[in-house]
């Protein structure tokens, strides 16, 4: 080996020293820029839904009904959560399928972790697919977070559960006849009556689980299905975490408690950073957090416990939040929250999705809160775990495209359930 002269070891140190300051004043950047992904909006201008059912809410008395300013909508909406909670019920209970015509634009882009669908005639297919197979699918709306207006465009966070029979056959399999439930929260872009853009996250692992469904077997044929949909993940150790620099501390930017701020904190200690005793300070005594799979954890120990299961699978994982939206309740101190997050990681090691698998894996997911005296006293955590499993079991073996007796059509990019 050549020995680097002092001259040389020295350049080569200012060059390490120039490249961290430079890594650090970029993890600086992306603190700053987390502000500009906080959205506040106060619930008082709409009819929150969370303390009734669809019905309840279609027939509140016309002197409860809130007026927000809807140009471009249609005269039947009275204000944006009106708007998804009416178009919602009308496309999935009364099977008002034409109605996704109006209200979805032309080029709509539909985000399902990473899969992408483009074009209302996608939107359409999935439906007429689910529906096939669950033709009693019925919704119920547990909230809406928002933000917005109907000059620049609103924002919604539409958090829900889905009770059907699948009675017909199913993108997983012949069909049960067996009952499910399955929760969905959908993130929507929307400008004068249309959606130009959805996130949309569902609890299919859930779903496979209720069905009677191997979730193994039925990830490993969704990955042959979407191999050219979404090819695997190739970023490595440089994607993820920053080799050598821990993640920065968030540093709030008002005095006292401000819940931008707060719901920043929380994703920076816990989820960035693995501080998991912070849950102490964030979380009330007795808060409840539901999570996937019809789970309730409740109380310091358990929330631990599933975070520190969770990370364990992505030790060295990269939290990304993309956005934090905020609505203030009638009652001081009182919040509602969605936020939507991605974790980009190494699959390195043995938590919640079972034994290593050395994958690149993106997890997709919306969380919603509740705050009250400075505390989460509620958490809805939600991520697709069948998408999860779907990039672990993703072949990377160009030859290996065909397997007897699977069906690996690329046609179409309908991976399951709407």
């Amino acid at each position: 080996m050549v020995k680097k002269s002092d001259s040389q070891q020295e350049r080569t140190n200012m060059e390490d020293l120039k490249d961290k300051k430079e890594l650090r004043e970029k993890g600086q950047d992306e603190i700053v820029s987390l502000r500009n992904k906080v959205f506040y909006a106060d619930s008082r201008e709409v009819n929150r839904i969370d303390h009734r059912d669809n019905q309840d809410y279609l027939n509140m008395n016309e002197q409860e009904l809130k007026k927000q300013s809807m140009e471009g909508f249609d005269d039947e909406y009275n204000n944006i959560v009106d708007y998804i909670v009416k178009i919602t019920r009308q496309i999935w209970k009364e099977k008002d399928i034409g109605l996704i015509y109006d209200t979805y634009s032309t080029d709509i882009q539909i985000h399902k972790g990473r899969i992408n669908s483009h074009g209302v005639n996608e939107v359409i297919s999935g439906t007429l697919q689910t529906l096939q197979a669950f033709p009693d699918r019925k919704g119920s709306g547990w909230s809406v977070v928002w933000s917005g207006n109907d000059k620049d465009g609103f924002f919604t966070s539409h958090r829900g559960r889905s009770i059907a029979t699948n009675t017909g056959d199913s993108f997983y399999g012949p069909a049960t006849g067996k009952k499910v439930m399955f929760r969905t929260t959908a993130d929507c872009l929307i400008h004068s009556n249309k959606i130009y853009e959805e996130w949309l996250v569902m609890d299919t692992y859930h779903l496979v689980l209720q069905l009677g469904y191997d979730p193994i077997e039925v990830a490993k044929i969704m990955a042959k299905n979407t191999k050219k949909l979404a090819p695997p993940l190739n970023f490595g150790l440089s994607e993820t975490a920053e080799v050598g620099l821990p993640p920065k501390v968030y540093v709030p930017e008002h005095k006292g408690f401000e819940i931008g701020d707060f719901m920043l904190q929380v994703f920076n200690r816990i989820w960035e950073r693995r501080s998991i005793n912070y849950i102490k300070e964030f979380y009330e005594d007795n808060a409840t957090l539901h999570f996937v799979c019809n789970r309730d954890l409740v109380g310091f120990n358990e929330i631990q416990g599933m975070f520190i299961s969770f990370f364990a699978s992505v030790p060295n994982a990269k939290v990304l939040v993309d956005r934090v939206t905020c609505n203030k309740k009638e009652t001081d101190g009182e919040y509602d929250v969605a936020v939507r997050w991605r974790i980009q990681g190494i699959h390195e090691g043995t938590g919640y999705f079972g034994a290593p698998s050395g994958k690149p894996i993106e997890i997709y997911g919306i969380n919603h809160y509740k705050i009250k005296d400075e505390k989460i006293t509620e958490e809805w955590f939600l991520f697709d775990g069948m998408e999860v499993l779907r990039q672990i079991h993703m072949e990377t073996n160009e030859d290996e495209d065909q397997e007897d007796g699977v069906n690996t059509s690329e046609d179409g990019n309908f991976t399951g359930v709407s």
